[in-house]
């Protein structure tokens, strides 16, 4: 197993970009590094961005923004695009997108696979690459009914405490309270799923990506 590290040139604090399709996508895909980001990046800087949502799930979106980034400088974007209809808004999302790189050149960008079975996902996760050229892109998984987890292979892998991996779950339940009679969304998925990335990390816990391009400095 080799082990990379974050690093970024100046000194300067990271910045990142996350990027879900509805609220609560980044947080169930990435709750973990961003609380582990938070924690071990001080001055991170974040520009939160989701793509639909109704006023009170925006509300959701915002208490979780807090909650994940203790600390953080976080620009939130909320937007209304149809909920289920992101490729027929493909225009729209693709502004939306370009508009925050014209703004900030993100050393990290988190956002949906492009191979996710979710048309909404899939549509952000194409979007990523052709907009974010010159950052390092990590796309994150989703459980879901859909059942495509084994889509594709993950390629990079954050390990979590049990602390951290616990913590995800809690805020999950605290912050997306309109989510939670849902019958996929329990405890045991999330930590099932983020104790089986740990196994194959060789670590306790962790989440899963899949990075189709970077670059490598000896």
């Amino acid at each position: 197993m080799i082990e990379l590290l974050l690093d970024h040139a100046g000194g300067r604090p990271l910045r990142v970009v996350l990027l879900g399709a509805h609220p609560d996508d980044i947080e169930i895909g990435a709750g973990g590094t961003l609380l582990t980001l938070a924690e071990t990046r001080p001055g991170l800087v974040v520009h939160y961005q989701v793509m639909t949502g109704t006023a009170g799930r925006h509300e959701e979106a915002r208490a979780a923004a807090t909650a994940f980034l203790p600390g953080a400088r976080v620009t939130l974007r909320l937007l209304d695009l149809p909920d289920g209809r992101l490729p027929a808004a493909w225009s729209s999302v693709k502004d939306s997108l370009e508009e925050v790189a014209a703004t900030m050149t993100p050393d990290l960008v988190i956002a949906p696979s492009p191979m996710d079975a979710h048309q909404d996902h899939r549509t952000v996760g194409e979007l990523v690459a052709t907009v974010f050229r010159n950052s390092l892109c990590l796309a994150y998984e989703i459980p879901k009914w859909d059942g495509d987890l084994g889509a594709v292979r993950p390629s990079l892998y954050l390990p979590m405490s049990s602390e951290v991996a616990r913590r995800k779950v809690e805020l999950l339940s605290a912050c997306f309270p309109s989510q939670k009679s849902r019958d996929w969304w329990d405890d045991e998925v999330f930590l099932g799923l983020a104790r089986l990335r740990g196994m194959e990390s060789r670590t306790r816990y962790a989440e899963a990506f899949t990075c189709t391009k970077a670059v490598l400095r000896c």
